[in-house]
């Protein structure tokens, strides 16, 4: 296991799930990824709950209060950043909205969350006592966010443009053109960019989680009473890959690289 103890500047750090029933989710993501989950008090009527991979925090989830009456749940992706207040006016320049303006989370770090033109939503992160993950891309963390978006031209431009990154695409035939996003100056990819074909779901980030077998990881997770989206399916010469909606109506997907 690598165990990270900082994030670069426009790199996916930390995965969290917004649910409406906490007690259910911990239940589900502990039986299908094995995370231990550690309970933290986060104010007087919430509770936080971080959830590790062996030794190290890979991701967390809370249950929503009535200010978020009528959103679905769903997992969030966060963007570490070096500045969010800086990164938040970028956003709102190249078109984004700022659904919350940067603000303090206790003295853990400072954050934002935004919307790109389409309205896909993201994080963003100031680390400050906490990184985000700890660990990547072993069984059970986050290892792959993709956006899925009706519109790749204008995120294309948005994404380069906010956090400096660069784009790589290929053609996927019928499935149409696949764009990586890189880093700046930098061949490892950040994330990964995929057309809606429509009618589909409204544009989002997708989060990956990683797995030792994609098949077996999904057929538990219907047997602990998710749906099946996608089925496991090959991605050639890259890996294995399903997409699931937890019970409480989260999406998320499973991942087994080739290698």
């Amino acid at each position: 296991m690598t165990i990270y103890k900082t994030h670069a500047h426009g790199t996916f750090s930390w995965a969290e799930l917004a649910t409406t029933d906490a007690g259910a989710a911990k239940r589900f993501y502990a039986a299908l990824l094995g995370w231990a989950i550690e309970d933290m008090p986060a104010g007087p009527d919430m509770i936080y709950s971080m959830c590790k991979v062996g030794s190290e925090y890979a991701s967390a989830l809370y249950q929503m209060g009535e200010d978020m009456k009528g959103v679905p749940p769903h997992w969030a992706s966060y963007i570490t950043v070096d500045d969010v207040d800086q990164v938040a006016k970028l956003v709102v320049a190249h078109g984004g909205k700022l659904v919350k303006e940067p603000f303090d989370v206790l003295d853990v770090g400072r954050m934002a969350v935004a919307t790109d033109p389409s309205g896909a939503m993201f994080c963003l992160w100031t680390a400050r006592k906490h990184i985000g993950a700890g660990v990547l891309h072993d069984p059970g963390a986050m290892t792959w966010n993709e956006l899925h978006t009706s519109d790749p031209a204008r995120a294309a431009k948005f994404y380069t443009s906010v956090f400096g990154w660069t784009t790589e695409a290929h053609d996927m035939g019928e499935m149409g053109v696949y764009t990586l996003f890189n880093r700046a100056g930098q061949t490892s990819n950040v994330a990964g960019m995929m057309p809606i074909n429509q009618p589909g779901p409204p544009p989002h980030w997708l989060v990956y989680f990683a797995v030792t077998d994609c098949d077996a990881s999904a057929k538990k997770a219907q047997q602990l009473a998710a749906k099946l989206l996608v089925p496991p399916t090959d991605i050639p010469n890259i890996g294995r890959f399903a997409v699931l909606q937890d019970p409480q109506g989260a999406t998320f997907a499973l991942y087994k690289g080739a290698h």
